[in-house]
């Protein structure tokens, strides 16, 4: 039901945010800001307090300029990975954990922007297949939705790699939405480990082999006796505690339509490309300061071209000002 009556015009003291709302309300009524701003002002005046303050603490972050600055603009063009081979790292801290809601943030706005453009551009999957490797998944925040994206990325040529410690970290986290996100990963790999709760899922998951247990019974005295019992079981491929103690060099790989491998890690050095590593060679070693730096540095061997000004000594004439009006009394001409 629709009312012309307006939103904000009831209250007798008005703040400067009052006056804004109100002159956005003149341009249009029934603006979204407008409306959700009359709510807040329903409320009573602890209660709207008590919203300020809320908000205030959870924008607390934003109080700090270098957070401002990287949201001031976008330099990244996230919807545009779909389209050729791109290579994205996020580099946060494992230790403070004060900012890894930006990385939640951006990679729910990434999802959300490569589904977009594959159903809408596309024809339902993205040229390029885009692959996110989430290492240390526990420590880079919760990502709203993720239960939900996971079951429908891989159709739009999406796909992601939840690296955890323990499995019990993602539980912590995604409370129940936990059993989901790991019901939608068709590969399951074991690296080791001692935690309970990921022990005791796999050694369920790995299923149970058939064993036959042989008994002998044998009596002695006057009349000896001699009797044999072979009996069929069912026992744990793997238990829990021959898990716990699984070789390091070795791991298991779980992948659906397959019984599970138990395999030989594989040794990365002899990789043909482990010479680019930073661990076999330092001077691979990732410079973020280098990398963030606005300082040009020319090369030897370089071609550039070099462009001298001698600025004039005359004063700039009055006409170049007057597209901006009268130039300020304080302001002098360069």
């Amino acid at each position: 039901m629709m009312s012309s009556e307006p939103y904000l015009s009831t209250y007798t003291f008005k703040n400067a945010v009052d006056y804004l709302f109100e002159e956005l309300e003149k341009e249009s009524p029934q603006h979204f800001a407008v409306r959700q701003y009359a709510k807040y002002k329903l409320a009573a005046g602890k209660t709207a307090k008590s919203i300020l303050i809320s908000c205030g603490a959870r924008l607390a972050t934003f109080d700090i300029k270098e957070v401002r600055d990287l949201m001031s603009y976008d330099e990244m063009a996230l919807d545009t990975i779909g389209d050729k081979k791109t290579a994205l790292f996020i580099i946060i801290s494992y230790t403070d954990v004060s900012f890894s809601f930006i990385a939640a943030l951006m990679y729910s706005q990434l999802f959300n922007l490569l589904c977009d453009k594959a159903d809408n551009e596309y024809g339902g999957r993205l040229p390029v297949h885009v692959r996110f490797l989430l290492d240390e998944f526990a420590n880079i925040g919760q990502i709203p939705k993720f239960d939900k994206l996971i079951a429908t990325i891989r159709s739009r040529e999406i796909s992601a790699c939840v690296i955890l410690q323990a499995q019990s970290q993602l539980k912590s986290i995604y409370k129940d939405n936990a059993e989901t996100i790991i019901g939608n990963c068709d590969t399951v790999l074991f690296l080791g480990g001692k935690e309970k709760t990921t022990l005791k899922d796999l050694s369920e998951s790995l299923g149970k082999e058939t064993i036959y247990l042989l008994n002998n019974s044998v009596s002695k005295g006057n009349s000896p006796s001699f009797s044999q019992n072979t009996q069929k079981l069912g026992k744990e491929l793997m238990s829990i505690d021959e898990l716990s103690v699984m070789d390091g060099g070795k791991c298991i790989l779980q992948l659906r339509g397959v019984r599970p491998f138990l395999s030989e890690k594989y040794d990365i050095t002899k990789h043909k490309n482990y010479r680019y590593l930073s661990d076999a060679n330092p001077k691979y070693a990732f410079n973020i300061e280098k990398f963030v730096s606005t300082k040009l540095v020319i090369k030897p061997d370089e071609e550039y071209e070099y462009f001298e000004y001698d600025p004039p000594d005359e004063e700039m004439p009055d006409e170049v000002f007057d597209d901006f009006g009268d130039m300020p009394e304080d302001l002098e001409p360069i």
